[in-house]
């Protein structure tokens, strides 16, 4: 049997983290090893258990949750296995940026259904990134500083062609069904593909794939 995943929760509203305790504690797959009630709480608590994932609210006393994120997840990317989730009340794309700055892999608004919490955990402990390619193609656009022309086709050294490919049509925000119905490949290529990618670029997941490919200009802002 598969050993359930770790869920570290930070908030500092006593209600919110008691209500994510319920909701995530009727899963026979999700434990929740501890809770922290400010960001520099949750940094020494994601320290000492080391957890698959953390729930982080963004406005917390002191250390807020995108700070501590930053503590935790360190200059260490794809090294760090710990994968933090960004909750909170203000659908803010501010927020949103800074969070995958910090090395999020993902942004749940605090008004989300319970199915929408747990499958969270779920999404972001697999390696996959919490963000719908909307968002994803919005926000980064938005705050993704522009390019000379001239960078945008130029294809990252550790690349091959074929990974280039796929990377340019990750960043414009397609599905992995999507990627493999336009260049002609099987998902589970596809699949491959993606995971060498943020494997040679030191990637954390298809997210930050998305923030590499703008801020190194693949894929210029606001042409998604």
């Amino acid at each position: 049997m598969t050993d359930p995943l770790r869920v570290v929760l930070a908030d500092d509203q006593d209600l919110v983290r008691a209500g994510f305790r319920v909701i995530l504690g009727t899963e026979d797959d999700i434990e929740v090893v501890g809770e922290a009630r400010d960001g520099v709480e949750a940094v020494e608590v994601v320290g000492r258990l080391q957890p698959d994932v953390v729930l982080m609210d963004v406005q917390m006393p002191g250390v807020d949750g995108l700070e501590a994120t930053r503590r935790i997840l360190g200059p260490a990317g794809a090294g760090n296995p710990i994968k933090v989730v960004i909750l909170t009340t203000f659908d803010r794309e501010d927020y949103l940026f800074e969070a995958l700055r910090a090395g999020a892999s993902g942004f749940l608004l605090k008004n989300a259904s319970p199915e929408d919490l747990v499958d969270s955990v779920r999404v972001v402990a697999r390696g996959d990134a919490l963000l719908s390619p909307e968002v994803t193609r919005r926000v980064i656009a938005r705050f993704t500083e522009p390019v000379p022309p001239a960078t945008t086709t130029r294809r990252p050294p550790e690349l091959t062609d074929r990974e280039f490919e796929v990377l340019v049509h990750l960043a414009r925000g397609a599905s992995n069904a999507e990627i493999a119905g336009a260049l002609f490949l099987g998902e589970t290529t596809v699949k491959t593909h993606v995971s060498r990618i943020l494997a040679k670029l030191g990637l954390r997941d298809r997210t930050h794939a998305v923030v590499f490919a703008y801020e190194h200009g693949i894929v210029e802002p606001g042409r998604a």
